[in-house]
């Protein structure tokens, strides 16, 4: 059985292989997603180089970002600093299946919750209950907030999954794993859109995402 402790070296690792981005991209799925929505507290799922946090910060979000690796965490820290934006972000690392970042108050001192949770490709080869952090991540929400999750639809030639075999839950099979209450939380999108991506090499696929909104109508039951 794969360990906590397991996953954490692998994932330090793969960053620490990398160099270091200085100004990493956000994904796509994301700015079409918030570019028109008001900024509030964002909390990202898995925050990787750190693109989209440095993203929704510039935009005046406050993000709290997480990432299992501490490599991860420690380079989007200095991120953060070099490009002044120390006041908007918090990166933590954390354990998704054991830990979860505390929900802000909201400013106006109402309920407290994130207006907004990104989680991009949060996907793992270790042991993950991936439905419950999720669930765990949509009753974080405030009400009015949307929980954005994109999922692998494809395998892209860089992928370190190339199981010809793999399944890729649709977005509306993810919904129906969270058993949210209806009465409490939409489904407002749900689809499969392609587009051209980018690999850490320079090459470029057309890949598939699976794009799930789920918005927080009420204060809902678990």
């Amino acid at each position: 059985m794969n360990t906590t402790a397991d996953a954490r070296t692998a994932w330090d690792g793969i960053y620490a292989a990398r160099p270091a981005a200085t100004d990493p991209r956000p994904n796509v799925r994301l700015t079409e997603t918030v570019a028109e929505l008001p900024p509030g507290d964002a909390l990202e799922l898995g925050c990787g180089e750190g693109g989209d946090t440095l993203w929704l910060a510039r935009r005046g979000w406050r993000v709290t970002a997480v990432d299992l690796s501490a490599v991860a965490v420690e380079r989007l820290n200095a991120l953060v600093r070099s490009h002044g934006l120390a006041g908007r972000v918090t990166a933590e690392q954390h354990d998704l299946g054991a830990s979860f970042p505390e929900a802000p108050e909201d400013p106006e001192g109402s309920t407290g919750g994130f207006d907004l949770v990104t989680a991009h490709y949060l996907h793992t080869p270790f042991d993950l209950d991936r439905l419950a952090v999720l669930r765990r991540a949509a009753h974080a929400l405030r009400p009015g907030g949307r929980l954005l999750v994109v999922d692998h639809g494809s395998t892209a030639p860089w992928s370190w999954n190339q199981d010809p075999d793999v399944r890729f839950p649709s977005p509306r099979e993810v919904a129906e794993g969270l058993a949210l209450d209806p009465a409490g939380w939409t489904v407002e999108r749900a689809d499969a859109p392609r587009r051209t991506a980018t690999g850490p090499d320079g090459t470029t696929a057309e890949v598939t995402d699976h794009v799930l909104i789920v918005v927080r109508r009420a204060a809902g039951r678990a």
